[in-house]
């Protein structure tokens, strides 16, 4: 199942040449799910041909304009392109969100719009994944997002099945793939006889804006990638907590306790735009996978296995 992060917006309050304020595509399969909408946020997915179909979940991390003020002009967007199905937002203050829909006038859509609050520990169940908020640490009301696959079937021991149980190639081991037992020789085989331990699904993490929390380490545990605040350096680390960011040697320090197997560093402010070297330096002096996002970059998360 393709599992893919596009970064159509990577800069810290407010755009840059080079970058446009916070937006993440991820595609799971047939779901796209956005995660923030900074200003220009729809131009961003046309100049990376995300499209805006199967587009039908946005998730807010905080109310400051430069995560959510795009969501407006995509609405029109797609009430022009005459979409009908639903888009169900997410997001910390559901209240005063709605409200601004409210004043915008956006019952008038083509299509409803539902505005659901999330809190620390609230799922969003899909097929074949979970959305998981958790607390974060800005100066407002703010949350990140998990994205976490559900557990997978274990591998099919082919050689167990054919040399040890006698069992030809074939529709019977399509049976026992599924989970369904089946009858061999007056015996009855069951797929765990033949099918190996459950395996471990693949975690997205991002976190918006936040200081470093403990609820950030618990959660990215062992995550695949994790997807940061990293507003500044060391120098500024006064300013970073006064500001309710992260420097980019605290993201660093979040992903090595957590265990996770890649850091991407994010929201970089606009002093960082041409050259985002120091970010980086400072992050690989404590974890060494570290990349710092650029917008239209894309990462698809394999299988660890």
């Amino acid at each position: 199942m393709l599992l893919k992060i596009t970064f159509l917006g990577t800069s810290g309050t407010i755009p840059s040449i080079e970058r446009n304020p916070s937006a993440i595509l991820i595609q799971f399969g047939g779901y796209r799910l956005l995660f923030d909408c900074g200003e220009g946020t729809q131009r961003q997915m046309m100049r990376a041909r995300t499209g805006f179909r199967n587009l039908d979940h946005i998730f807010i991390t905080h109310l400051h304009t430069d995560h959510f003020a795009g969501i407006f002009g995509l609405l029109e967007t797609m009430s022009l392109n005459e979409r009908e199905k639903q888009l169900t937002v997410y997001a910390p203050n559901a209240e005063v969100l709605k409200h601004i829909f409210d004043v915008f006038g956006y019952d008038g859509l083509s299509y409803p719009v539902e505005v659901r609050e999330v809190t620390d520990g609230q799922e969003i169940k899909f097929n074949e994944f979970r959305i998981v908020a958790f607390k974060t640490e800005h100066i407002v009301k703010s949350v990140g997002y998990a994205l976490i696959e559900n557990e997978r079937r274990g591998k099919f021991n082919r050689i167990k099945a054919e040399k040890e149980l006698g069992i030809p190639p074939g529709p019977l081991y399509a049976k026992l793939a599924r989970g369904e037992s089946i009858q061999w020789k007056g015996r009855i085989i069951t797929p765990e006889m033949v099918i190996g331990e459950k395996r471990r699904g693949r975690k997205v993490v991002y976190t918006g804006d936040t200081r470093p929390t403990e609820r950030t380490v618990q959660i990215s545990d062992s995550a695949d990638v994790l997807i940061h605040d990293a507003s500044f350096t060391e120098e500024l680390k006064q300013w970073a907590i006064e500001s309710g960011h992260s420097t980019a040697r605290e993201a660093a320090e979040i992903a090595k306790r957590a265990g996770v197997k890649k850091l991407v560093l994010t929201h970089i402010s606009t002093r960082y735009s041409k050259d985002s070297s120091p970010l980086l330096n400072e992050a690989l002096e404590i974890f060494a996978n570290v990349e710092i996002a650029e917008d239209f970059m894309e990462l698809i998360v394999q299988y660890s296995e």
